[in-house]
């Protein structure tokens, strides 16, 4: 399918690209630095077109309800103003993007970037109605992200060729991309993008 931005109604979704789940950080996901240049792409896209661009990233206390020595099941990762918090030196974000930060409680989880963030309210108020969708993790992060959008109502366009994941369990993000898909959300690459 292929799909014109329009500014009016579109925004980029870029989440979590940040250094500790990129290669040498401490929560590694394989194939994240790859879709750093595809991101770029999608950001100089939006960026033409003056469509709403919004960046996430985890924010974590040090002693965050996520991480292994207080309960959780990840290493400790993008603990804030720590340089692994830090997005991908490569990626490049355009003039003007929002940037959520989330998991910033250390009592709650937040894959989603809707998760105890103004982020729905934001889109709302610009009356946004279809969010392209990228980052990391394909099977946490982009999934409860696409989801909760979905739920939300807004219509949700899955970045096939920007989204890697953890595939604790192999096929893991296999069936993440499944589950969106079924639920609604449509899938598209850079070359679907006018």
């Amino acid at each position: 399918m292929r799909y014109d931005i329009d500014r009016g109604n579109d925004a980029l979704v870029i989440v979590d690209v940040q250094r500790d789940f990129c290669s040498t950080g401490a929560l590694p996901v394989a194939g994240g630095d790859e879709i750093v240049p595809v991101l770029n792409k999608y950001a100089r896209k939006f960026s033409r077109a003056k469509a709403f661009v919004v960046a996430t990233k985890d924010w974590h206390p040090r002693n965050h309800v996520s991480f292994i020595e207080y309960g959780g099941m990840w290493p400790s990762h993008c603990v804030k103003r720590t340089t692994g918090a830090r997005f991908h030196p490569g990626l490049k974000i355009p003039r003007g993007t929002t940037i959520i930060p989330k998991g910033t409680s250390p009592s709650e989880e937040a894959y989603s970037a809707f998760d105890g963030t103004d982020l729905e309210q934001e889109l709302k108020a610009r009356c946004i109605g279809r969010l392209f969708v990228g980052g990391l993790a394909t099977d946490y992060c982009v999934k409860r992200t696409v989801l909760d959008a979905l739920g939300l109502g807004f219509n949700v366009v899955l970045l096939e060729d920007a989204i890697r994941g953890v595939d604790i369990n192999p096929k893991d993000s296999e069936k993440a991309v499944e589950e969106m898909l079924t639920k609604g959300a449509k899938k598209s690459t850079l070359s679907d993008l006018h």
